[in-house]
């Protein structure tokens, strides 16, 4: 059957799909529109598939309050050029508003939402993956509650955002400070009080590895010095033997100091001072609180001394932040 302009400029208005792909639908569906609405999806289906490995590292974050509740959301895709076209960023805004009027618990309960236009949100990003031959995917979706909520968006690229909650009505500068902050600095929790147990457990794991692997390598070093060795030119078989083929190491001076290395390190490891490691490792571990969480970081918004904490309490006493979502297509 003919297919007319009228018939193909119909179907692209109920789809969005470009011009030729509506007329080859069309054709293929013999005139059913229907039909050729299905052969869309399945095209958007089918290049998903193909390009399902791919990154997708652009994108958009948006954010929207709602009273006292609050989202964001991130539909990434593959490139800067798609990612600044308009029909992106609108599907990226209709799928925001969508969340904020529906709260969905997560993020694969917010694909099954139903946009103003009657797709769900999963088909709707398809459908777009179809259109463009890019990768399209909701990359992150969170929900925040608190008595205030402040927003903030990076205006720059659009790919980084965060939501914090308060538990008053804060200043719009203190707002927006701690909202930046939140962004730029990326804490793991409010305060050490509330950081995950395994993030504890695992970061006090690695504190003690460390700590143990330092004890060690200074008495190897001590050893190796007493013995008339370099220890920068023994510090790994590779500079062993590159460095003996130099000539800064006679072959005796480099078996000797393999010896000193396999002794001195298992001497070493049996006798390590488990009081010292400990003390080390939690100190080590505070210093990660103070780097990773909200309230004890150093205010970036400040003198550079100042932490988030004393920040607040400076501008309101009673002020506190009670929780904090960030996404980024950076990290």
């Amino acid at each position: 059957m003919e297919i007319k302009a009228a018939d193909v400029a119909k179907l692209r208005q109920m789809t969005g799909a470009g011009m030729m792909d509506c007329k080859k639908a069309l054709v293929e569906a013999n005139g059913d529109y229907n039909r050729a609405q299905e052969i869309i999806r399945e095209k958007g289906k089918l290049v998903a598939a193909k390009r399902a490995d791919r990154e997708t590292t652009e994108g958009a974050v948006i954010a929207r309050v709602n009273g006292s509740k609050a989202i964001l959301v991130c539909l990434g895709c593959e490139t800067d050029f798609v990612s600044k076209n308009a029909e992106f960023q609108d599907l990226a805004n209709a799928i925001a508003d969508t969340a904020i009027a529906n709260l969905p618990a997560n993020a694969e309960a917010l694909k099954a939402c139903v946009l103003a236009d009657g797709r769900t949100v999963e088909a709707a990003i398809t459908e777009q993956t179809g259109k463009t031959g890019e990768k399209h995917v909701l990359v992150g979706y969170e929900v925040v509650e608190a008595p205030f909520i402040a927003s903030y968006i990076h205006k720059i690229n659009g790919k980084l955002g965060a939501v914090v909650g308060f538990n008053k009505e804060v200043s719009e500068e203190l707002a927006k400070g701690i909202c930046m902050q939140v962004a730029s600095m990326n804490p793991v929790a409010v305060n050490k009080e509330a950081v995950p147990q395994n993030v504890i457990d695992n970061e006090l794991a690695v504190a003690v590895e460390k700590t143990k692997e330092e004890l060690v390598k200074k008495a190897v070093n001590s050893a190796l010095e007493k013995a008339g060795i370099n220890p920068a030119h023994v510090d790994s078989e590779d500079h062993i033997e590159s460095n003996t083929a130099k000539g800064w190491l006679t072959a005796e001076q480099a078996n000797q100091a393999r010896e000193i290395i396999k002794t001195v390190s298992a001497e070493k490891a049996a006798n390590l001072p488990e009081a010292m490691i400990n003390n080390i490792a939690n100190g080590r571990l505070n210093k990660f609180f103070k780097e990773n969480t909200l309230e004890e970081q150093e205010y970036q918004m400040g003198d550079g001394k100042t932490s988030v904490k004393d920040a607040i309490a400076a501008v309101d006493k009673e002020a506190k932040v009670v929780c904090f979502k960030r996404i980024s297509l950076n990290d």
